[in-house]
């Protein structure tokens, strides 16, 4: 088989003292999202998505929240650690399609940005990035503000890596 496909999805609670980070992009708004990372509902999407194509489970496995050492942690940065693990598993991204749900704030006006970031950090043209954004109409806790949440699907194609070898998943998630 030469194609998987992933999907992911995420949802964190908005809460004041945070900054918003979607897509790896600080978005001005008087609440973040709260988790034990930096809460980037999207990165972790599609994060999800990417480990789902190969069946390896979710991203809590590689970084527990249990695990002091990711506190804080830059979502993209573990985007790079996903990326790597992908990569040495001999598959590549072919695109990837996202969407983000929140009521507030309007988030077309930083669309472009994320996507140039998603990409950048994995290595892809913007135009294997696609970055939608909708609301909940006023439905469930997205709808009353209450969080943030977004889907994720990836499809990625196998090539020959180096050697055609895979890399031990526990020496990359280190």
């Amino acid at each position: 088989m030469n194609l998987r496909i992933g999907n992911g999805y995420d949802i964190h609670k908005l809460g004041p003292g945070r900054p918003l980070i979607l897509g790896g992009v600080k978005i001005d708004h008087e609440m973040g999202l709260l988790g034990h990372s930096d809460a980037d509902v999207l990165t972790h999407a599609i994060m999800d998505a990417m480990l789902g194509a190969l069946s390896l489970g979710d991203i809590g496995h590689f970084f527990p929240p249990s695990d002091p050492q990711w506190a804080g942690a830059d979502s993209i940065e573990l985007l790079n650690r996903v990326n790597h693990l992908v990569k040495a598993s001999c598959w590549q991204i072919s695109n990837i399609d996202s969407v983000v749900v929140a009521e507030r704030p309007k988030l077309k006006p930083h669309i472009k940005e994320m996507r140039s970031r998603l990409a950048t950090a994995l290595e892809l043209q913007a135009d294997q990035v696609s970055v939608k954004a909708t609301t909940n109409e006023k439905l469930g806790p997205v709808g009353r503000e209450e969080g943030i949440a977004a889907y994720a699907v990836v499809l990625l194609n196998k090539y020959e890596g180096i050697n055609g070898s895979d890399i031990s998943q526990t020496k990359l998630m280190q």
